[in-house]
């Protein structure tokens, strides 16, 4: 399951990345033959950062049309060099170089939690750069490495439970609980979405990158599909274990005389009052993501049956579904094993004192006459 050889499937027939820096930006009025594809018309002189001909100017045209960047003087930009472009142009801005503002971001991130989680906030960014490692390093190149995804995702979501909670929570009870309880929960998902996938009769090609992907690569899309449901309901899952398996041990401290029974009652109550508010955001999560495609769709003007069964619609009901039934297994399954080991305590047999062969004498007052019945040895002066 270990990806190898997965260098040898990436191509380059798109082209070569460098980056760049625009340093003058000229815009001119477009053609009529222009106007009818292109929304701005014009050249920028951009200074190459990267590659063969990194410190070289070279002019390009300026981006036009839906969804190209718009660029000024100063931007960090990346570029395309083809080689043996038709047009006669080797380099073309494709987009943004955006990596000082997400590592601004990131460090502000990173700063907000340390400052409010201190130990604990340092121990979850930790887990937290450990799953990014897990799914980048791990579990992208096996799957394009042909492994099964539905497995590579077990593994890697295991892989990412265990590290992620006992580094962030530590190695006690209450997160062995919530091991348990999101481990038989993500199982469950699995077995719950594998069945709806097949019944709704989903291959988990959606778009045109699934349709580049499945081309490109021996992926099992459907497999693909069942994985990333089970990777997105992860991280809901062990929010709600975690939470139930901490509440039932902050109930039983404080009524120590409550036996499993009511302590699991008194946990389903909370559990219930958690899961009505964690499942719409896992709803919410999954409708925003595909918000874009859903306007889309609207937009066609098609019946709304017609919409609610198509592929893409029914793949999101699929995917909310399924995290959705394994969340809410995960309420009882954490809360039952979190009360039942809270009180189980089994009492180490207490070993037997072994009694003398020869029992001592008790000691009798000085100058008391000797008795035979009191102990079978005579004083020495009697001897």
């Amino acid at each position: 399951m270990w990806p190898q050889g997965v260098e040898d499937a990436v191509t380059d027939e798109y082209g070569t990345e460098v980056d760049g820096r625009v340093l003058a930006v000229t815009e001119r009025e477009c053609t009529a033959e222009e106007a009818e594809v292109l929304t701005v018309c014009g050249e920028a002189v951009v200074t190459l950062q990267s590659g063969d001909q990194a410190g070289e100017e070279v002019i390009v045209d300026i981006p036009s049309g839906p969804g190209a960047p718009a660029i000024a003087t100063g931007d960090d930009v990346i570029l395309i060099f083809t080689p043996d472009s038709v047009s006669g142009q080797q380099y073309h801005i494709i987009d943004h170089d955006r990596a000082g503002a997400l590592w601004a971001l990131v460090i502000a991130f990173a700063l907000a939690v340390v400052a409010f989680g201190r130990w604990k906030g340092v121990r979850s960014l930790v887990s937290l750069g450990l799953t990014f490692a897990i799914v980048l390093l791990f579990m992208v190149p096996a799957v394009l490495d042909g492994s099964s995804p539905v497995m590579v995702a077990m593994v890697g979501a295991a892989a990412i439970m265990l590290l992620s909670l006992y580094i962030a929570h530590g190695w006690n009870r209450t997160t062995t609980v919530a091991v348990l309880g999101t481990l038989a929960s993500l199982v469950l998902t699995v077995l719950l979405a594998e069945a709806a996938v097949q019944l709704a009769e989903l291959n988990g090609v959606l778009d045109e990158n699934t349709t580049n992907l499945a081309l490109q690569y021996p992926i099992d899309m459907s497999g693909l599909l069942l994985a990333g449901i089970l990777i997105g309901a992860l991280g809901v899952i062990d929010d709600v274990t975690v939470s139930q398996a901490a509440t039932v041990d902050e109930v039983a401290k404080a009524n120590p005389k409550w036996n499993s029974g009511r302590l699991f009652k008194s946990g389903m109550r909370v559990g219930r009052d958690h899961l009505t508010s964690v499942v719409n955001t896992l709803v919410l999560a999954y409708a925003g993501a595909s918000l874009p495609l859903l306007v889309l769709i609207a937009a066609a003007n098609r019946p709304l049956a017609q919409i609610l069964t198509s592929q893409t619609i029914a793949t999101e009901i699929v995917r909310s579904v399924a995290g959705t039934l394994g969340l809410i297994a995960a309420v009882p399954i954490t809360t039952w094993l979190a009360a039942y080991l809270v009180r189980w305590n089994p009492k180490p047999k207490e070993p037997k004192e072994k009694e003398p062969k020869h029992p001592r004498p008790k000691p009798r007052p000085e100058g008391a006459d000797w008795n035979e019945d009191d102990s079978p040895y005579p004083p020495s002066h009697l001897r």
